[in-house]
Formats: C-alpha cells, sequence, structure tokens
C-alpha cells in the first residue's frame, strides 16, 4: 500500500517465513495439528536531522512512526485474514497465491501447477481462468483481473486498481478504466485526451483517434434541415421523398410515419408527411367530402374522385363551411361537382379559390360526380364538405331555404354551417322537416332564435297544406 509515514524514512525491511508445526499444546487439540506459517516483518526507519523541530523532538518523532507502523501492521493483519494481500514490486501488482493443498495423486507425480483433472487426463486451465488450490478447480477471472495465458495459478490485475469489468476477462481490454466514448489514449485506458476534431467515437475504451456522435463532428459543410451528410461523398444530400430531417449537421434522414409520404425531397418537418389516401363511394344518406390529409395541408399533385348516388326519390344537399385554396396561381388546385365524369355535364359547383363564408346549395343533378385535383406546387388546408339526401317532396322547401340570404346573413348563422354538431341538426331537419319541432321544442337552446325564426316561417308554411 502507501508508505507508513510521510516524515520519515523507511530504510529496509526484512521479511523472514518459516514454517512450523505446532506443538502439542492446549491449542493444538483445536488446531489439529495443522502447519502453521509465521512471517516477522523487520524494520528499519531512518530519521533526518532537520526533521527535528521544537514542536516534535526525537522521542515525540520516533511514536509518530511506531503509530504508523502500528496501523499500517494492522491493515496488512486485515488484509492477511481477508486473503486480499497484494505486493507491489517495480510497479506491478502481484498477488499472493494460497498454498496449493496437495492432493495425494499429485505427490505420485500427477499433472502440473495450474491443471485440472478432468476424468483420467490433465487439462491446462484455460485463458480467463486460474486454477484454484483449495477447490482444485480452474476459476474464472474474477471482475478488474484478466489473464491472457494457460495454466496460470493467479490472474493478472487491471492497470490502475479498477475493480470492475467483467468476470473471466482473457485480455486487458477486458478492464474497465477504459476511455469513455469521445476519449481514446494509446491503450484505450485512462488517461484519456478527447477525441481530435474530424473524428467521433461512440464506443467504449477505443485504441483509435474518434467525437461522441455525429454533429459534434466539424465537418467542411454543416448540413442544413431537410439536407443529411453522406460522408462517402462528403457534402449535403436533399432528405429523399417520404422522408425528413428536422435538424441541423445530422447524417442521416427520417422515415414518414403510417402510409404518408412528403411531397418533395429537402423535406424539414413531419407535418410534410402526408396521407394522400381520398375519393370512393359515399354514404347513401349523409357524409363528408374531405380533401386527402385533412386537417393538415393537403398534398401536392393528387387526384380525388368521390360519388354520391343517392336512394331513389331522394335528392342531394350540399353546404361547403369553408375551403381553403391557394391564392394568387392560376387555378392549379380545383374542386368541381357535376353529373357525371363528361366536362359538358350539368355542372353544380365549382371552385379554385378560399372561401371563408359558408354556403348551402342543392346539386342540379340527381347523382353526383366529385373531382378534387391539386398542382405539383401548392398546397392547403383544403375542405371538409358535409352532404344529406332528402324527400324529393321537400325540395321546393330546401331550395327556398338554403336561397335565403338570411341564412347567411348573420355569424351566428355562419357558425352553424361550421359546427358539426349544429350542421347535423341542420340536416335533421331539412331531411325530414317534421324533425323540425322536435329542435324548437326540446333543443331550443341549441340553434339561435333568428335561425328558428327564418325554418319557422318556411317549414310551417310549407307544412300547412298536409295538416
Amino acid at each position: 500500500g502507501s508508505t507508513p509515514c510521510s516524515d520519515c524514512q523507511v530504510a529496509f525491511v526484512n521479511l523472514k517465513c518459516d514454517s512450523s508445526k505446532k506443538g502439542k499444546g492446549r491449542r493444538a487439540r483445536n488446531s489439529s495439528n495443522k502447519e502453521v506459517t509465521r512471517i516477522t516483518l523487520e524494520f528499519e526507519a531512518e530519521i533526518k536531522p532537520e526533521e527535528i523541530t521544537a514542536s516534535c523532538n526525537l522521542h515525540c518523532l520516533r511514536q509518530r512512526v511506531e503509530k504508523k507502523l502500528k496501523s499500517a501492521i494492522k491493515a496488512l493483519k486485515k488484509s492477511i485474514n481477508q486473503e486480499r494481500f497484494l505486493l507491489r514490486f517495480a510497479g506491478m501488482e502481484y498477488e499472493v497465491a494460497r498454498k496449493l493443498s496437495v492432493a495425494p495423486e499429485r505427490q505420485e507425480g500427477w499433472g502440473a501447477p495450474g491443471q485440472q483433472r478432468l476424468g483420467t487426463k490433465c487439462v491446462s486451465c484455460s485463458q480467463g481462468t486460474y486454477y484454484h488450490g483449495q477447490t482444485e478447480q480452474c476459476v474464472p477471472c474474477p471482475p478488474g483481473t484478466y489473464q491472457e495465458k494457460e495454466g496460470q495459478l493467479s490472474c493478472d490485475l487491471c492497470p490502475r486498481g479498477d475493480a470492475f469489468g467483467p468476470v473471466g476477462a482473457t485480455n486487458i481490454t477486458g478492464c474497465t478504466g477504459q476511455c469513455p466514448p469521445g476519449q481514446h489514449s494509446a491503450d484505450g485506458f485512462k488517461p484519456c485526451q478527447p477525441c481530435p476534431r474530424g473524428s467521433y467515437q461512440p464506443e467504449v475504451g477505443p485504441r483509435h483517434e474518434g467525437a461522441l456522435s455525429f454533429q459534434d463532428c466539424d465537418t467542411k459543410v454543416q448540413c442544413s434541415p431537410g439536407h443529411y451528410y453522406n460522408t462517402s461523398v462528403h457534402r449535403c444530400i436533399r432528405c429523399a421523398v417520404g422522408t425528413y430531417q428536422p435538424e441541423f449537421r445530422q447524417n442521416y434522414c427520417i422515415t414518414c410515419p403510417g402510409n404518408t409520404t412528403t411531397d418533395f425531397d429537402g423535406s424539414t418537418s413531419v407535418s410534410q408527411c402526408k396521407n394522400r389516401q381520398c375519393g370512393g363511394e359515399l354514404g347513401e344518406y349523409t357524409g363528408y367530402i374531405e380533401s386527402p390529409n385533412y386537417p393538415g395541408n393537403y398534398p401536392a399533385n393528387v387526384e380525388c374522385t368521390w360519388n354520391i348516388n343517392p336512394p331513389p326519390k331522394r335528392k342531394i344537399l350540399i353546404v361547403v363551411p369553408e375551403i381553403f385554396l391557394p391564392s394568387e396561381d392560376e387555378c392549379g388546385d380545383v374542386l368541381v361537382m357535376r353529373k357525371n365524369s363528361s366536362p359538358s355535364s350539368i355542372t353544380t359547383y365549382e371552385t379554385c379559390q378560399t372561401y371563408e363564408r359558408p354556403i348551402a346549395f342543392t346539386a342540379r343533378s340527381r347523382k353526383l360526380w366529385i373531382n378534387f385535383k391539386t398542382s405539383e406546387a401548392n398546397s392547403a388546408r383544403g375542405f371538409q364538405i358535409p352532404y344529406v339526401t332528402y324527400d324529393e317532396d321537400y325540395e321546393q322547401l330546401v331550395e327556398d331555404i338554403v336561397r335565403d340570404g338570411r341564412l347567411y346573413a348573420s355569424e351566428n348563422h355562419q357558425e352553424i354551417l361550421k359546427d358539426k354538431k349544429l350542421i347535423k341538426a341542420f340536416f335533421d331537419v331539412l331531411a325530414h322537416p317534421q324533425n323540425y319541432f322536435k329542435y324548437t321544442e326540446k333543443h331550443k337552446e341549441m340553434l339561435p332564435r333568428s335561425f328558428i325564426k327564418l325554418l319557422r316561417s318556411k317549414v310551417s308554411s310549407f307544412l300547412r297544406p298536409y295538416k
């Protein structure tokens, strides 16, 4: 261990070992005639005259040295009892092996040290193990030690007294005290230096130069979001379609989630990953026509087609609460509703502009073919358009309601046409005008009074002839 005292010089230590059988005294019965090894230590201490001060004379110094020696011997006894007896010699540490209890066969010239018996054969202890005298077995090297050779009686200690690491290490690299990520040294052990610029090191205990992650590298170019650094061509490459990268200085791109993809390469955000699914046959009574990826922005270069085919004797009513299409472009993104796919068929509605005010209208044909087409460059929020089919007997009433300017005049009424729950109530009345009374009596608070008033005049005059 450490020097027994700092203020004196231990010039000479003599170690004498002798072994003898214990005598036949009282203690001998207990010790069953075991062989005992005695270790005698002789210390010789030198004290320099200049170390004697007024506060501490020669006698005082001697006492101080004795005290320190006693505590050193106490520590030594403890380590012997615990069988943790280490010797440091010329900078190397040695473990004192326990005396091998010699097996009878061994006395007959069986095997060699560091070999264990396997049936009738002798086998050398393998790398990473040592021969354990008491159990006569090969035992794995404990943590903090390693053994590169076969047939050894002990394991070598890791440098710098590291007590961690794996069991059964066959090499010095199994020792801890290795350089952490982002640092290196000649042998991969502490003391370590930070990795030089231009290299990075994510592993533990490297022997080569190497920063903790790619971002710490000082590359010639700093890739901006939407790009990644390609290490083989040493330049920034745009993230491919279907991937994105929101950060600077990365060497990879992230794949869009689920069945979404990006419109273009070089995307910088997950919000640019869009669902392109749209179109289809719509329900017979009610439903929604929705731009793909709604309420997110719809993708570029997409075409959707929906069909509404009501049951016999029913007609279609549509409400466009609001629609967001790109401004200032030559009608690149178009929503059209007409009788069928033929461009010459009767058109009910067509727009390539944003309208934030709601509008309701009835279809000019019994069936509707609806098409939404976007250009390569644009994107916007799009639309979610509800529709309902109603009994053709009520056509006059429905037409009367949707053509009345008062339906859209007030902010209140506009909110009804933008609110999913209220639109359902409105549709309920239009599809089955008898339900109007349900809403005026039971759900009074649901719809504004002015709206009820507007409907009342129309519904009551319309239903009166049937009474």
